[in-house]
């Protein structure tokens, strides 16, 4: 019940504020309104003010906004007062303004959140770097794991969002790494450097442990600190401070999210003579988190092995592993389906067996898989961040709304060429999920989603499809060039045509929703 009150809270400004600009445009052009509607189908609250009846329907997956004579199809014969108040007898250019002006709201809309966000304030994540790489040039180049960007051509940085406020070329890097400053002499372009760090370098994991049974760990540095676990892992503390905790935790983990209250002191570890920490919590019974198996795929080699939920894979091939991604390695190496040696923490003891990867389709590919999910979770720590100055406000705001419409276009090209799969497409489910998770993170996460669903939400409404609004800028073009309205017949096939290809992405969107959810 909460989630689906937090997904009305989510997606109802979205649909108010594109109904309101296709409202307000059609009044400025003397356009009668005559329902203006909250959702779809029957109506379960309605009241009506001047010519205009305002309701909330019982589907809340969008809204419509119907004026007097919007039909083109109709063959009605209107009077010379209705003709001045239709839809259909307006200009070119007022009906273009009425069509646009649903998803240029949604872009105002994002504008402002993203305004407010910045000059109010906002716990983002904080710019730390993953796991750097040794023999990267990265590392190389002085970067480290956990260092904390604050500054990039003495411009300050509080989130990865600020890197779109550079200029072109990055010639210096502040560094906080152990409460001291760095200071890294480079030479990229924007772009390059924030390609270089993804290539050459891994996410943060959270310190959560386990021990092959219910519970959960959370690792501490002496004075009470929590960092990640490659952190940890890199670190050279005398001692470790091991806490059990109970419930469950998001896949974005953040330290602020428990309190000392929540926490039991299980023991103290000691570094002792082992080389390093994760030799150390490996040989005391820690496990990290990521190796536990969190679901296993129907049909798939895992589930033909008998591997089951919560079972640990602790080795491949007779070495140890101590993250997820050196199984997925491992499993990359092999030349085609092949037996593979796994080391298993089953039913509390450790046990070794064969498991054969099977392909299966990746975004298009073929990749060898044993068919589980991981139970990782990402270390993010949550830092407050505020812009002062009207124009720096409106400048961050405009730049962060102008690359979520390109990052858009973008993502819907590589969709329509085929780079990213139709597997990814998302529907109500999935919407309502991430926003869940998002607000449970904070409203500063939940915000900056809803303003990426807005712009979202204001691109798709301009594909120039029949029936949404980027289909009706098409006809007004067309008009146009026709010097005439299209013909009756071909309006027809159009909006039969625009139908079936909105049916057919709502088909597809529910589907993987449902598919994520059941399977």
């Amino acid at each position: 019940m909460e989630g689906i009150l937090i997904f009305l809270i989510f997606l109802g400004p979205l649909v108010f504020f594109h109904e309101l600009g296709h409202f307000i445009f059609a009044r400025l052009a003397g356009v009668r309104v005559e329902v203006f509607s909250i959702g779809f189908g029957p109506k379960i609250l309605s009241f009506k003010k001047g010519d205009t009846q305002y309701a909330f329907s019982i589907i809340p997956l969008g809204g419509y906004v119907k004026m007097f004579g919007d039909d083109p199809l109709s063959e009605k014969e209107l009077t010379p007062e209705e003709e001045k108040v239709a839809y259909t007898k307006k200009g070119k250019l007022a009906r273009f303004w009425i069509v646009f002006g649903g998803p240029l709201a949604n872009f105002i809309l994002a504008f402002f959140i993203y305004a407010a966000l910045v000059g109010v304030g906002e716990k983002v994540p904080e710019v730390k770097l993953g796991k750097v790489k040794e023999n990267t040039i990265f590392y190389s180049q002085g970067f480290r794991t956990g260092d904390v960007i604050s500054k990039v051509n003495n411009l300050e940085i509080t989130s990865f969002d600020d890197f779109n406020m550079l200029d072109a070329n990055i010639k210096t890097v502040h560094l906080k790494r152990n409460n001291k400053f760095e200071v890294i002499n480079v030479n990229y372009k924007v772009m390059n450097f924030l390609e270089t760090y993804g290539k050459n370098s891994e996410p943060l994991r959270a310190p959560v442990m386990t021990n092959g049974g219910e519970d959960q760990f959370l690792v501490f540095t002496p004075n009470d600190k929590l960092l990640s676990l490659e952190e940890y892992y890199e670190s050279k503390f005398d001692e470790l401070k091991i806490y059990s905790f109970s419930g469950d935790f998001q896949l974005k983990f953040s330290p602020e999210n428990y309190q000392a209250s929540d926490l039991k002191l299980v023991e103290i570890l000691k570094l002792g003579e082992s080389t390093s920490w994760k030799e150390r919590l490996r040989s005391s019974g820690y496990y990290s988190n990521d190796l536990k198996i969190k679901n296993i795929i129907m049909g798939s080699a895992a589930e033909k092995a008998q591997l089951k939920k919560n079972d640990l894979i602790i080795g491949v091939a007779g070495n140890q592993i101590f993250n997820f991604d050196q199984l997925r390695s491992e499993i990359k190496k092999l030349d085609g389906e092949q037996p593979l040696e796994i080391t298993v923490f089953k039913d509390g003891k450790i046990q070794e067996m064969k498991i054969t990867p099977t392909y299966n389709d990746y975004n298009g590919q073929k990749r060898l898989s044993i068919g589980i999910e991981s139970g990782i979770s990402f270390y993010a720590r949550m830092v407050e961040s505020s812009t002062s100055g009207f124009f720096a406000i409106i400048s961050k705001a405009w730049s962060r709304t102008i690359d979520g419409m390109i990052n858009t276009v973008a993502g819907f090209k590589k969709l329509i060429v085929g780079e990213v799969s139709l597997k990814h497409v998302g529907g109500p489910i999935a919407i309502g999920q991430v926003a869940t998770e998002s607000f449970n993170i904070g409203l500063s996460m939940f915000f900056r989603l809803m303003a990426i669903i807005s712009i979202n939400l204001g691109v798709i409404n301009l594909f120039p499809i029949p029936v949404l609004d980027g289909g009706h800028i098409v006809f007004i073009i067309l008009e146009a060039i026709n010097r005439g309205p299209l013909s009756r017949k071909k309006m027809m096939y159009a909006q039969q045509f625009g139908m079936s290809v909105l049916f057919l992405l709502i088909f597809v969107a529910l589907f993987n929703d449902i598919s994520r959810f059941f399977f």
